[in-house]
């Protein structure tokens, strides 16, 4: 039972679209309408400049850390700073607003694509292969400029850490499921990312778009 109230509580907070809000009041249109169409950081920084850009990436990565402390601490779990008895309540809640932040009613399900939220629950359930998955994708970013092959690297990698990791920390393997669920939807919403890197003709980072 506490997996579909997580869940739900997760996608209340996930469907606080922040792309879309700063899209209707600092440049008067719905994000999703310009340049990729996707509601979130990448595609507002590059309609509407860095600071936007910059507010939705805080907000989404904050949204997702309160909803994961909030479900953990109604249902004694674990994670980054707290000391229950699983994870799991906290991982369904990031899964949650993921999922809400991805596909959200209000707007017909057509949100953003999640790394903001998927960064933020890897910092909740373990800070430190947070820390180490960041500097790598990073730098994988920082090679060739595409935010999308450091976003997915991210993605990828954090789960494959936690999976290593699990025999030593116990993050139990319902858990560590979960994560790959999270990154499989990740690449998901990549798709048509993925389509235009194996073409050539994706965008690099701080390009504007049209």
């Amino acid at each position: 039972m506490f997996r579909i109230i997580c869940l739900i509580i997760g996608y209340a907070f996930g469907c606080l679209q922040s792309a879309y809000f700063i899209g209707r009041l600092v440049g008067h249109i719905d994000i999703r309408d310009y340049g990729s169409g996707n509601a979130g950081f990448t595609n507002t920084t590059r309609i509407l400049g860095k600071k936007a850009g910059a507010v939705v990436f805080a907000f989404d990565l904050l949204k997702l850390i309160v909803a994961f402390y909030i479900c953990s601490l109604i249902f004694n779990g674990n994670g980054s700073l707290l000391s229950g008895t699983s994870y799991l309540p906290g991982i369904y809640g990031g899964l949650g607003v993921v999922l809400g932040h991805n596909f959200p009613f209000y707007l017909g399900f057509r949100g953003g694509k999640g790394i903001a939220c998927t960064l933020g629950l890897m910092l909740c359930v373990d800070w430190r292969v947070a820390l180490v998955t960041y500097i790598i994708g990073f730098c994988i970013f920082m090679t060739n400029k595409y935010i999308s092959v450091g976003s997915l690297s991210m993605a990828l990698m954090y789960p494959v850490f936690i999976l290593i990791l699990n025999s030593r920390v116990g993050y139990g393997a319902e858990a560590v499921v979960l994560l790959f669920i999270l990154c499989a939807l990740a690449f998901i919403k990549h798709r048509t990312n993925i389509q235009r890197l194996l073409k050539g003709t994706e965008r690099k980072f701080g390009e504007k778009e049209k």
